[in-house]
């Protein structure tokens, strides 16, 4: 079900288009001037601005660059597909772990930067509130600066996981040469973490968002992305306070797994109450003609079978380009009576759909394309399916890992056994124990995530990538784990950008 955000208190803001009054898709329209007095209209059509961000992943910048899609590929799920290997070829070379900075994914890097300059402002403009005077006011400009910090470390974070050394600002680049220098990866880790640190400030966000406020930045989202990053970097420093932060959220009793997997992703059950976090797409807005506007997906087309036919109501399957068909060794990794292989993979008979590049049968079924979900404009680019960021099986399945994996002690009575035990539970719709081991919390994490973009950044934390090195010559994919495969090369339009001053990038090692 679409939620739109009551923006009553920001009567000043406009939407692309008039029918719309979504906080998450609403453009700026009242601006002030950097270091100028900002009113709360001010700070408000910033921050919807930076929310709209999350729209633009799985199509911008005319490039197409889901981001749980970009994960996936490089995890050992799913292939590329498509319709050859020159289809989309930068995703091919992604998928072996050849990318090049000539063929990058240059639509996340641009992407991303945007959000990072776009909360800027917002953190600029909070810093110039005028007009907040009451506790009430206070307690309102504090939320605000909880969901730009939240938005600046989520964008940052991306970057960092991609491509580790990049440049980083928190100012406007408002001089020539309009650049700033390339941090470390461990820097741009010590910067994310300050904001989620400011993003977690007791008091700042309400554990969940209900109401006018469904869909906004709430505090379990902003614990979980310090447990992602946190988890990601492998700093045991913070690993006490991350297994606090998962009870808290558990403890919390706001949130709970929903019964049925499958329909878990319908329109129907969006911001269910398994949801942390999710992106709201509605299904208008996005051309080909214009790469920066709407608010619609294309995900779902992107993955689908090529003349899929099977049905005509809504909420049925339907066609779409064929890229990511997932692997056979994906499905053969759930037991029998295991909810989630058919709620994650949709499984095809060859008469029911073309067969295309790297042809598996298999195609990832969570945010795969439905009837009457892309009713209008270029229908391709406009699904509503929502992208779920974070939900609270994460929170489950992190908890059981630190505590077992990780040595961490248990906090106020929860077991890593009864969390694994409450995600398989789920799955099998009764109790269906194993031990809570490293390897068995590994496979419950892989079984639970399939299609949502997770798995390959948990290989390469486990330090697992050996799983990686390949070689099925009968699907097009033989490729070769180095460790500088972690970071993607710096996009060479970048470099080129910054050749010849004192900002010039440094090209991540292993791609010189």
């Amino acid at each position: 079900m679409k939620r739109y955000i009551n923006l009553l208190i920001i009567t000043v803001l406009a939407g692309f288009f008039s029918c719309s009054d979504d906080f998450l898709t609403n453009s700026p329209t009242e601006q002030q001037a950097a270091g100028e007095p900002a009113t709360e209209g001010a700070i408000l059509s910033n921050l919807a601005a930076t929310y709209q961000i999350l729209l633009f992943d799985s199509y911008a910048d005319n490039n197409y660059n889901s981001l749980v899609l970009m994960s996936d590929l490089r995890s050992d799920d799913i292939f590329k597909g498509g319709g050859d290997a020159g289809d989309q070829h930068q995703l091919y070379l992604l998928s072996l772990f050849t990318t090049t900075p000539q063929e990058n994914i240059n639509g996340l890097w641009n992407i991303y930067y945007s959000g990072l300059a776009r909360a800027n402002n917002v953190i600029t403009s909070c810093e110039n509130a005028v007009g907040f005077e009451t506790e009430a006011d206070i307690k309102k400009l504090n939320q605000y600066k909880a969901e730009a910090h939240f938005l600046r470390a989520y964008y940052t974070h991306w970057l960092w996981k991609f491509w580790g050394n990049i440049p980083y600002f928190e100012e406007p680049l408002s001089e020539p040469p309009y650049m700033t220098r390339q941090y470390t990866a461990d820097e741009i880790y010590a910067e994310i973490m300050q904001d989620i640190d400011v993003a977690t400030t007791d008091g700042w966000l309400p554990m969940s968002t209900t109401g006018a406020n469904t869909g906004r930045i709430n505090r379990a989202a902003a614990l979980m992305l310090k447990a992602r990053v946190v988890m990601y970097q492998k700093d045991e420093s913070r690993y006490a306070e991350v297994t606090a932060d998962m009870a808290e959220i558990i403890n919390s009793n706001e949130y709970e797994l929903l019964d049925d997997f499958a329909a878990m992703w319908l329109d129907e059950n969006e911001f269910s109450k398994e949801s942390i976090f999710e992106v709201n797409h509605l299904p208008e807005g996005k051309t080909w003609a214009n790469g920066w506007q709407g608010y619609g997906t294309n995900l779902p087309a992107f993955i689908s079978p090529n003349g899929l036919n099977t049905g005509n109501e809504t909420g049925d399957f339907k066609g779409g380009w064929g890229f990511g068909p997932v692997r056979q060794s994906t499905w053969d990794i759930y037991e029998a009576g295991d909810t989630r292989r058919e709620g994650s993979i949709n499984k095809w008979e060859p008469d029911q759909y073309t067969a295309r590049f790297q042809d598996t049968g298999l195609f990832m079924a969570k945010y795969a394309a439905r009837v009457g979900y892309n009713p209008q404009g270029d229908v391709d680019l406009n699904y509503c399916n929502n992208l779920r960021l974070f939900r609270y099986a994460e929170t489950l399945l992190n908890y059981a890992e630190l505590v077992v994996m990780q040595g961490q002690s248990p906090v106020g009575g929860i077991t890593a056994q009864a969390c694994l035990d409450e995600v398989r539970r789920r799955a099998f719709g009764k109790d269906s124990s194993i031990p809570a081991t490293a390897d068995n919390i590994k496979l419950e994490r892989r079984r639970e995530f399939v299609g949502e973009g997770m798995r390959f950044w948990d290989i390469v934390r486990w330090g697992d990538t050996a799983l990686l090195t390949e070689n099925i010559p009968e699907f097009n994919s033989v490729r070769t784990w180095n460790d500088y495969n972690k970071l993607l090369p710096i996009p060479q339009s970048e470099i080129d950008k910054t050749e010849g001053t004192e900002f010039a990038l440094e090209q991540n090692p292993g791609y010189n």
